[in-house]
């Protein structure tokens, strides 16, 4: 997990955390990601920086120059981001006194926020196969390739991985969520579980509470949806007109495909010593970085917490990206069968290309279609979040926490700034602070208010 580290900014799960008076014990891991691409390129990201740019300039040293800057690029991003108090972009206060405070570094951020990891990497660096290279770094995190993956999503994941690094709560990363319960509950909260939203109740074009499958309504001040934006303004707010922004927004973004997941226990024996915890695979063709089944992920926790697992065995999660359309209109048995013949065959990938035996080692094993994360997650067509629809202009077209509907806010990766588990965890904090600040309990100014607001709507009417 990334945010997960002891200092900078930007560890916000820990910060979370302490908000709540929870900490969880976290075991870092000594690298992000083993790369397996095509060409036999093999490329392992240390946690400590100056080890991966060895790394990489080993595989590209007629590229060494380009990938200083382009990395050094991404440096200049996040420590500026590290640098200021991370709270709500949509209030003014705030802004103006960041920008007091660390005028160079909001004039840094504010110069890349429309721009892309891939036209920056393009300044720098001319090897094809290491522009593909950058592209699957960002796939990893954005389930899109570089030239559509906003700068500063980019320079959060690709230096905070070195800075804080990223670390394995013990236990399981389920154990955040509880420990972010329990933490609430003490703080006098309530979290009711099993309660389905059917949709959002609203007086007068204001949000004032929520009514539950079962008929219960609940009231509030606000009401916050951290469902995807097509969830939340598609079924939500159904009977109501589809509102400007919203339009917008589906004009400027699609649902990114979801996933087919495997999670397998399989005998220790199949495992080499010394295998990396995170494994990222593609095989032949640059081609299909993007396309479903193209690419595979695999995530080994027990390499890290070898308490998760039975003695001798190990747990292995593998996902690869699939649209929920090749998963529809199938029989029970279709479907079963289904699972089970996709599964095999990335399964039998990652024997072909790292560990043989694989198959024969399986103890356990159980497959997860997009129709799956549909159900369970609760998200349109089990999707991983939006991606642009063409070529975006950096993150000037994604929306924030506010909508047009007094009293209702969205958060998550449907919001500024997007995917991946530092930009939810952003957006859950800019989400709080706007709230605190409009219902009182933190300072505002409407003036600024409602002109930074209407600067905001010309700069995306402009993405």
């Amino acid at each position: 997990m990334f945010g997960f580290s002891d200092k900078g900014n930007l560890n916000l799960i820990t910060q979370a955390l302490e908000a709540v008076g929870h900490k969880m014990e976290v075991i870092p891991d000594p690298s992000t990601v083993h790369f397996h691409l095509p060409g036999d390129l093999s490329v392992l990201v240390h946690r400590e920086y100056d080890d991966f740019v060895i790394e990489l300039v080993n595989k590209f040293p007629h590229e060494k120059d380009g990938i200083l800057k382009f990395y050094g690029t991404c440096w200049k991003i996040f420590n500026s981001l590290n640098s200021l108090e991370l709270k709500s972009l949509e209030e003014p206060l705030y802004l103006f006194g960041q920008f007091f405070q660390k005028p160079l570094e909001c004039l840094t951020l504010a110069y890349y926020l429309p721009q892309n990891a891939g036209d920056i990497a393009r300044k720098f660096i001319k090897d094809q196969q290491l522009l593909s290279f950058i592209d699957a770094e960002c796939f990893i995190v954005s389930t899109v390739n570089a030239l559509q993956t906003p700068m500063i999503n980019a320079s959060m994941v690709l230096c905070d991985r070195h800075f804080g690094g990223i670390n394995y709560p013990v236990g399981g990363v389920g154990g955040i969520a509880m420990s972010l319960a329990d933490g609430l509950v003490d703080k006098g909260s309530e979290i009711q579980y099993k309660a389905n939203v059917a949709n959002v109740i609203l007086e007068n074009g204001k949000a004032v509470g929520v009514k539950l499958s079962n008929g219960k309504e609940f009231f509030a001040k606000t009401v916050i949806s951290n469902a995807t934006r097509w969830d939340t303004f598609g079924k939500l707010l159904k009977d109501e007109e589809l509102p400007e922004e919203e339009k917008n927004f589906q004009k400027n973004y699609v649902k990114a495909p979801s996933f087919l997941s495997i999670h397998m226990g399989v005998k220790a024996s199949v495992l080499p010593a010394g295998t990396d915890c995170h494994h990222f695979v593609l095989e032949d063709d640059w081609s299909n970085l993007e396309k479903p089944y193209g690419s595979i992920f695999l995530s080994i926790p027990t390499v890290l917490d070898p308490s998760l697992a039975p003695e001798g065995h190990h747990i292995l999660h593998i996902f690869t990206t699939a649209g929920i359309e090749d998963w529809e209109g199938l029989s029970r048995k279709d479907y079963e069968k289904k699972k089970e013949l996709v599964a095999n065959e990335i399964i039998k990938r990652l024997e072909n290309k790292l560990f043989p035996g694989l198959r024969d080692s399986i103890v356990l094993k159980e497959v997860g279609s997009p129709k799956t994360h549909r159900r369970f997650l609760a998200r349109n067509d089990g999707t991983y979040g939006p991606m642009p629809r063409g070529k975006p202009k950096g993150l000037l077209a994604m929306p924030f926490n506010t909508t047009s509907i007094d009293g209702l806010y969205c958060v998550g990766d449907s919001c500024f700034p997007g995917q991946g588990v530092i930009a939810v965890a952003f957006s859950g904090i800019m989400c709080a602070h706007r709230v605190a600040a409009d219902i009182g309990l933190e300072q505002r100014s409407p003036v600024l208010d409602a002109g930074l607001l209407g600067l905001l709507r010309w700069l995306r009417t402009l993405a």
